[in-house]
C-alpha cells in the first residue's frame, strides 16, 4: 500500500511541471518563405523563328515537311542565328546539287568536253581523253578523273569558303577577332555577292533558288542511286 501511494504521489508531482495553464499562450510558429533568389524562375518561352521558303499549297496556307524539327533547333536546342546557317547550309548544297544535275544530264545527253572543249586530253600524263570520259557513264567518269583533277576542284572549294567566312560586306575584316562567317548567324550564303550581270536580288528569286536546290538535290540522289544500282528507282 505504502508503494502504490509512493507512485501515484510522484506521478501527480511530475504531471504538475508538465501541465501547462489552458490560458497560456503558445507562440506562433511561422510558415517558412522563400526568398526571391531561392524562388524558382518560371518557364522562358522563346518566340518561333519565322519559316521561309515554305512551299505553297492549292490553298493561302503553305506546307514545310520540318516544321516540327526547325522549331526544335531554333529554340529549344538552338537559337535564330541556328536557323540562319541551316538556311545557309541548305542553300549551299541546293547549288552543288544543281550544277551535278547539270553536268550529270549533259554527259547523258552526249553534251560532253571532247566536243566543246580544244584540247584533247583530261590528262596529257595519265593519257585520259576527253573521248575516253565520254563513252563512259557519268559514274565512271568521274572515278577516272585523277587525282590532281579532284584536288583543283575542291582548291576552288576552299578558296570559295575561306572567302565567305573572313569578308562581310565585300570586305575582309581583319581587325576582328573571330572570322564574320564563324560568328552566330555570320554565314547567309550570300557573302560571295558574285552578280557580273547586276540582276536584282529579290525575295521571289531567292526562294525559287531555295526551291530548285531542293528538287536538284531529290533529282541528283535518284540519278546517282539509278546508276549504280538499276531498279532502285
Amino acid at each position: 500500500m505504502k508503494f502504490a501511494a509512493t507512485f501515484l504521489a510522484g506521478l501527480t508531482l511530475v504531471e504538475g511541471f508538465t501541465q501547462q495553464p489552458a490560458n497560456v499562450a503558445r507562440p506562433a510558429v511561422a510558415a517558412p518563405q522563400m526568398s526571391e533568389e531561392a524562388q524558382v524562375p518560371m518557364l522562358e518561352i522563346k518566340e518561333k523563328v519565322p519559316l521561309d521558303g515554305a512551299a505553297p499549297l492549292l490553298t493561302d496556307q503553305k506546307l514545310f515537311l520540318g516544321e516540327l524539327y526547325w522549331d526544335k533547333l531554333t529554340t529549344e536546342i538552338g537559337s535564330a542565328e541556328t536557323g540562319t546557317y541551316l538556311r545557309a547550309a541548305e542553300i549551299k548544297h541546293g547549288r552543288s546539287a544543281m550544277l551535278a544535275t547539270i553536268g550529270f544530264a549533259l554527259q547523258k545527253l552526249g553534251v560532253t568536253f571532247d566536243k566543246i572543249s580544244p584540247h584533247e586530253y583530261l590528262s596529257v600524263s595519265q593519257n585520259i581523253k576527253f573521248a575516253d570520259l565520254a563513252a563512259m557513264g557519268p559514274i565512271e567518269a568521274i572515278k577516272t578523273v585523277p587525282a590532281e583533277g579532284f584536288a583543283q576542284i575542291f582548291g576552288l572549294i576552299a578558296a570559295i569558303e575561306i572567302y565567305e567566312l573572313t569578308h562581310r560586306d565585300g570586305e575582309i575584316k581583319e581587325d576582328e577577332r573571330v572570322a564574320p562567317g564563324l560568328q552566330a548567324g555570320g554565314l547567309t550564303g550570300y557573302q560571295l555577292n558574285y552578280n557580273p550581270l547586276n540582276i536584282p536580288i529579290t525575295d521571289r528569286r531567292k526562294f525559287v533558288e531555295l526551291q530548285n536546290g531542293r528538287a536538284a538535290m531529290f533529282a541528283i540522289c535518284a540519278w546517282v542511286a539509278a546508276e549504280t544500282t538499276p531498279g532502285s528507282v
